[in-house]
């Protein structure tokens, strides 16, 4: 049997052994040294020139002086000399100096896990589970910057997995907004939790924002379902479809629409009529979006014509349904009558204008 205790060394008092006071003596000033251990710094190389009466030192890899060859040992001041103890590994000590905890892994003192690493999952006043593993019951969650800024991170595994913040009223969800089934932002909307309808999407490669379901302006019922610019090329021709195009020197044109609403300007400069019918209507074909087809759909415009015979000052009229117009005049007495091919000098003749209508 060990004359001394296997973990903190404390010498045992032996049968028929005299002056057993100095042995329960000695074992009291190693537990008032290792019980709730302090000690006034870690890695120590030189001692105080002058040490305190119960002053511990955890020493480095290279004590010198009164501490030579203890390396890595625990020097305690008292009674007047220095007394040395190797740790073992899992004790505790309290650093004076730094008001930290560490503990001897062995080779060396560590700072212990003082925050959760690699936890399953975490309720904070509230029941975790396998799906939701962080839960947090409060009147509210703060995430405040450690330096310039704070980014709060949602990754997904690929492309078509979702990355959101769903909103909730009593467990139900009832809007959504992040990438959702995407790499596209949208803000999705549901009454019940179960049908989900898309009210913005952003275009991760372009960054267009659409709205899938239309804007309501005000307090109306009329939903702005679309927005869209672009160009489109006006062809002169002896008939709505089919029949004979000309050829121009110039055709351009471009349009707005929103909602249903259509704002297309045109130019056609140097129009040639060679080989059209010279008694039919001219038509202007081409246009982004047909008419509207309803029975009292009629939509007009505002043009100038270069050398082109009229009677009356033409302006562009579209019918229901179609997305070619001709140029019209009012006749005095008459019913207003279209410009015919005929009216168009070959060659040089222009045409300038534009036109609003439904689609």
């Amino acid at each position: 049997m060990s004359d001394l205790s296997a973990i903190l060394g404390l010498p045992y008092l032996l049968p028929s052994q005299a002056q057993k006071h100095v042995t329960h003596n000695e074992a009291l000033r190693l537990l008032d040294i290792l019980v709730h251990l302090r000690v006034s710094g870690f890695d120590a190389i030189s001692p105080p020139t002058v040490p305190a009466e119960g002053e511990v030192y955890a020493l480095g890899a290279s004590p010198a002086g009164a501490w030579a060859g203890q390396a890595h040992n625990l020097a305690a001041f008292t009674e007047g000399a220095w007394a040395f103890i190797t740790p073992l590994p899992g004790w505790r000590a309290w650093d004076l100096s730094t008001n930290e905890l560490r503990i001897w892994a062995g080779t060396g003192w560590v700072l212990p896990h003082a925050e959760p690493d690699m936890l399953d999952k975490l309720g904070i006043r509230t029941g975790a589970d396998s799906v939701n593993r962080l839960a947090v019951a409060a009147d509210a969650s703060l995430f405040s910057h450690d330096g310039a800024g704070h980014q709060l991170k949602i990754n997904k595994a690929s492309a078509t997995d979702t990355a959101a913040l769903l909103f909730q009223s009593g467990f139900t969800g009832h809007a959504e907004l992040g990438l959702a089934g995407t790499t596209g932002f949208a803000v999705k909307v549901s009454a019940d939790g179960a049908a989900w309808s898309q009210a913005l999407v952003a275009d991760s490669a372009s960054g267009t924002v659409t709205l899938p379901a239309g804007m309501t302006l005000g307090t109306g019922s009329d939903t702005l379902d679309h927005y869209e610019t672009g160009s489109w090329t006006p062809e002169p021709a002896d008939a709505k479809t089919g029949g004979t195009p000309g050829t121009t020197g110039t055709a351009t044109g471009r349009y707005i629409r929103i909602g249903d609403q259509v704002f297309a300007s045109f130019e056609l400069a140097g129009v040639t009529t060679s080989g059209l019918s010279a008694g039919t209507a001219l038509y202007i074909r081409g246009l982004p979006f047909p008419a509207r087809a309803h029975g009292s759909s009629r939509f007009t415009g505002a043009v100038r014509v270069n050398n082109v015979n009229f009677a009356q000052s033409p302006y562009a009229y579209l019918t229901s349904g179609d997305s070619a117009f001709r140029l019209m005049q009012n006749l005095p007495g008459a019913s207003a009558a279209p410009l015919p091919v005929s009216s168009y000098t070959s060659g040089t003749a222009d045409i300038f204008g534009a036109l609003t209508y439904r689609t």
